[in-house]
């Protein structure tokens, strides 16, 4: 019953929606009305106001490595931990408070991973920033980290568990992505920094 508990306060945590929180706070348009319509940072971005887009990525991924972190200051397991974690992340993407939608769970993910074991997160943003820069796509930079993290956490964790909710976490990220990995084939994704679609 605790771990269930656990389990819903971190899925809770994780349905906090910041993009909707943080728009709201500097007058900006609601996320999900422009751009590509995903309430997360980088569709924030499109509105033209970084304070906002930093605050959203800040938040969302606290949101993750809080769960991980108070879940092992309050004794649960490094695998419970990792649970909690990954439920924080299902909140983010399936948010109660947005009528189960939500975000794709890019940074909500690196908290996870910054909780489970910095070195972990520290791998996974330097494969995301090095794709991001190659090739200013967000999106193929999400989809090279969720790739690298399992590989990663067998590498520096080796705990079956753990890597096999990395794995979970990914495939959702890459599912999440679906609709970006056609745009990408097609030659139609959007840049980081385009502003098409911007908010008024």
């Amino acid at each position: 019953m605790d771990l269930f508990l656990l389990l819903a306060a971190a899925y809770l945590l994780g349905s906090v929606p910041f993009a909707i929180i943080s728009s709201r706070l500097f007058g900006l348009a609601d996320p999900r009305k422009y751009g590509s319509g995903n309430p997360g940072a980088t569709n924030v971005l499109r509105s033209g106001n970084k304070a906002a887009a930093l605050l959203t990525l800040v938040g969302d991924c606290l949101k993750g490595s809080a769960a991980v972190w108070l879940a092992g200051a309050l004794g649960f397991s490094g695998t419970e931990a990792a649970l909690a974690g990954l439920a924080a992340f299902f909140g983010h993407v399936f948010s109660l408070f947005l009528r189960f939608n939500g975000g794709k769970g890019v940074a909500t993910a690196l908290g996870v991973l910054l909780g489970i074991h910095p070195w972990l997160a520290l791998v996974c943003l330097g494969v995301w920033l090095a794709t991001a820069v190659l090739s200013r796509y967000s999106s193929a930079a999400a989809l090279a980290a969720a790739l690298a993290a399992p590989l990663a956490g067998y590498l520096l964790l080796g705990t079956p568990a753990i890597v096999a909710t990395l794995l979970v976490m990914a495939a959702t990220l890459i599912w999440r992505h679906a609709a970006n990995i056609r745009r990408l084939i097609a030659g139609t994704e959007g840049r980081i920094g385009d502003k098409s679609g911007k908010a008024g």
